[in-house]
């Protein structure tokens, strides 16, 4: 199979998805791998080192996307790349279809066959391909919080370790899982004072025996977080719906229980936010204000650790990569019924319920594809 690596497009998107060393393992399976020139220079790689790994050079996306029978990115297409998809390649990528009805429709008009990362399961209903750019966005979440906290950097001038006689600065975390711990994790090394609040008390209990008394929990409730928001400093959104929109835990009214400049990061944008005031942002303009209150809403926060968050991605989607080049889409979905919860659209069809319903399109049972 001919694999495609295009350069991301994606404003301040600055990963690969696959470095060179998952390249050579492509190679060694006996497939072929085109790269766009200068698709990995952000991360650190040069095109001498993919031609090195076995790969072949291509001077623009369009050449990849001609090449190609899989293509294999990072971030959803981009319209200027809707047009380079054809009936039958294989997408695989983080596509996030419930916040981007005109990348559903493209894809559907393609009749491309379009497996997305974050809807790829294991055999303990987690997801393996959301979880190490959820590591990192967690843990960006409060290491960028901190940078906004800054008064230089429009925030309240709050250092969360806070110092001998005053008080840390205190983070609150909607939603325990990935995202939340991992965000809690370096909260705590930074000695700030941190509360994690989930609807899931089993989840709640698994924090408690791994913690502490280092982290404060709390069941998920309107009235506890109430409580929460005048003292928080930093507010980090980690709630996943997997394959559905974000429900919003934060509406505009919540703002006036806030402190002013304090900083709301909505790590759930790709899902549309978790903050009724959430609106995607880039890199380069990541913050603005609503009513008094910071909002970090970066889109591709994994984006600014390019090398660490690429080599993490291929670390984890490589096995699949060789498992739907080896065998074929077809033959692999109906191998591993994992991978095949990640098929999100197929040859003109939805396949994803919760996006049919959410913007009111047909779609078929995934069953019907296996």
């Amino acid at each position: 199979m001919k694999i495609g690596i295009p350069t991301e497009i994606k404003p301040q998107e600055y990963r690969v998805a696959l470095p060179p060393h998952a390249v050579a393992a492509i190679v060694q399976h006996g497939h072929e791998v085109i790269v766009q020139s200068d698709a990995g220079s952000h991360s650190g790689y040069s095109d001498h080192d993919y031609i090195h790994a076995g790969a072949t050079l291509a001077d623009d996306a369009a050449s990849v996307f001609a090449a190609a029978d899989m293509i294999c990115k990072v971030k959803e297409p981009q319209p200027d790349e809707y047009e380079l998809l054809r009936p039958g390649q294989l997408l695989f990528t983080y596509l996030h279809l419930a916040a981007n009805k005109p990348l559903t429709n493209a894809l559907m008009k393609s009749r491309c066959v379009a497996l997305a990362y974050e809807t790829v399961t294991d055999s303990y209903g987690r997801f393996p391909l959301l979880t190490p750019m959820s590591e990192i966005a967690g843990r960006l979440a409060v290491q960028a919080g901190t940078w906004f906290l800054q008064a230089n950097n429009g925030g309240a001038g709050v250092m969360l370790s806070g110092v001998s006689g005053v008080m840390a600065g205190k983070v609150v975390i909607v939603g325990g899982g990935v995202v939340g711990e991992n965000a809690a994790i370096l909260a705590m090394g930074l000695g700030a004072d941190v509360y994690v609040l989930d609807a899931r008390m089993d989840r709640i209990r698994e924090l408690n025996l791994r913690y502490g008394s280092r982290l404060h929990t709390c069941l998920m409730s309107r009235p506890q977080l109430h409580a929460l928001l005048p003292h928080a400093d930093i507010v980090v959104g980690a709630v996943l719906m997997p394959g559905d929109k974000a429900p919003h835990v934060v509406s505009k009214a919540d703002l006036k229980l806030m402190k002013p400049k304090s900083l709301l990061v909505d790590v759930a944008i790709d899902q549309g936010g978790c903050f009724e005031t959430s609106r995607a942002t880039c890199h380069e303009d990541p913050v603005y204000q609503v009513n008094g209150i910071n909002h970090y809403c970066v889109a591709n926060m994994p984006s600014v650790c390019a090398q660490t968050a690429s080599v993490a991605l291929s670390n984890a989607t490589l096995p699949y990569v060789l498992e739907l080049a080896d065998a074929g889409w077809q033959q692999a979905v109906k191998n591993n019924r994992f991978l095949a919860e990640g098929l999100n659209v197929c040859n003109g069809d939805l396949t994803i319920e919760t996006v049919g319903r959410l913007f009111d399109l047909p779609y078929k049972n995934l069953a019907d594809f296996r």
